[in-house]
């Protein structure tokens, strides 16, 4: 770790080769090392779990102030690396600050008990769409405090749903489902944040060797996660969550509605591109059409779509992995299906499914009664952290593309639900695939 020794380094002035004359207004200024902040710096307290949010205090990732900072990291996480690209090529003004008139969140969520119930959310801010409001005078006093959820209105159009209307398995009802087939949603994006503290107790882990490894395998981007144990939340550059909910969002919360429920994580060559290898975005849609029918009933649903592409090993090697399933000697065959994204990956999931629940319990879910996935991972987080699961509903078979019988049969022989339970020895073997060039 480099050490300053107190002195300071001057920023080199530069401007863009080409492109628009910058736009910063801010005056050059020395750099002060993160891991040396000091007897300047004094951050802004955080009690987190705390009910009231003037107690529990802001979260606090605004670099424009690193002496009141209370966080480790910056907002809008990945993002904000081409935030720095902006400032670097002129682009952006690097004291902007945000005008959030008009972005109160467009349907309201919150608070729910859930909020400040010991250990029940650690790694979102629950009041982290409601800063407008709840933190109205610190801003005015000066402190840069940003949003990190934002609650819109949307139109979903998914061919899926038309097909569903076509086929008499939904009916338009003119306020969920229109004439024309669109969707009305309550659309929630989510940013993460974590108290690590609460992070490490998740795992069953000290919050130094949580801290360490974070720094370690990071390359040591974050020098404050071992140099300032004082500084308890983290925003750390991964992808967040969206959140699709379907009729009234705080029915469950309010009256009890029913719950049904769609946790599902990114993948982009399926949800996106339509890819047969897996089940993904049938999956998906299978999910949408279930909560627009729980909406219908009077009863409310969500669909919870978190950013952790090829089960949190990132698109590359899930590509890595199909090579390997494919090129195989005997194929792409359900018995080795694991066993070749751990060859790869060296883990076979890296998803880490106890940090899900948390933004359930920010909607003040309570009870979940159809939940649309077959996942015993999911399944077994959810109610670990106290939240009833009635019913799970399986991906129809005809659901399934014919490449994706592996991956299907392969969860099923590892414990995922299914009515057929699971597959015979002789099923796991036998099913394979499509070779890499068909």
């Amino acid at each position: 770790m480099a050490e300053d020794h107190g002195n300071t380094a001057r920023q080199e002035q530069s401007t863009p080769a080409t492109g628009p004359d910058p736009v910063r207004t801010s005056p050059r200024r020395h750099i002060r090392l993160s891991s040396h902040p000091g007897g300047t710096a004094k951050p802004v307290a955080i009690e987190w779990g705390a009910a009231d949010p003037k107690l529990r205090g802001p979260v606090l990732g605004s670099v424009r102030d690193g002496s009141r900072r209370n966080v480790i990291g910056a907002h809008a996480g990945s993002y904000s690396l081409y935030r720095a690209l902006a400032v670097a090529a002129g682009r952006l003004d690097p004291v902007h600050v945000p005008d959030l008139t008009d972005t109160s969140p467009a349907e309201p969520i919150g608070p729910y008990p859930q909020w400040s119930e010991p250990d029940r959310i650690v790694s979102l801010d629950p009041w982290g769409h409601m800063v407008s409001e709840v933190f109205a005078e610190d801003i005015a006093g000066g402190l840069d405090i940003r949003p990190t959820i934002a609650v819109t209105k949307a139109h979903l159009t998914v061919p899926e749903v038309k097909g569903a209307i076509e086929a008499g398995r939904l009916a338009p009802d003119g306020e969920v489902l229109t004439e024309t087939g669109d969707v009305r949603v309550t659309k929630m994006a989510i940013e993460p944040v974590w108290y690590l503290p609460g992070i490490a107790e998740r795992f069953g882990i000290g919050e130094p060797e949580l801290r360490r490894a974070l720094f370690e395998e990071s390359g040591g981007m974050y020098t404050e996660l071992v140099t300032r144990p004082d500084v308890k939340v983290f925003l750390p550059p991964v992808g967040g969550a969206t959140v699709y909910g379907f009729g009234d969002v705080a029915a469950p919360a309010r009256s009890g509605a029913p719950v049904t429920c769609r946790v599902h994580d990114e993948c982009n060559g399926s949800d996106v591109f339509g890819s047969d290898i897996c089940t993904c975005r049938p999956y998906l849609m299978h999910g949408i059409e279930e909560c627009v029918a729980a909406a219908q009933a009077n009863g409310t649903g969500f669909v919870v779509y978190n950013r952790k592409e090829g089960r949190a090993l990132g698109e590359v090697t899930k590509f890595l992995v199909y090579n390997a399933r494919k090129r195989q000697p005997g194929g792409d065959r359900a018995e080795t299906y694991f066993e070749r994204t751990e060859c790869v990956a060296g883990v076979q999931d890296m998803r880490f499914q106890e940090l899900m629940p948390d933004v359930l319990h920010w909607l003040g879910i309570r009870r979940i009664a159809r939940f649309v996935s077959m996942s015993d991972m999911k399944r077994d987080s959810i109610e670990a952290q106290g939240i009833a699961v009635e019913c799970q509903v399986p991906i129809p078979p005809e659901l399934v593309p014919d490449d994706a019988q592996v991956e299907i049969t392969a969860k099923r022989a590892a414990g995922y639900y299914s009515e057929d339970g699971a597959p015979s020895t002789g099923e796991l073997r036998e099913r394979a695939g499509r070779s890499l060039t068909d």
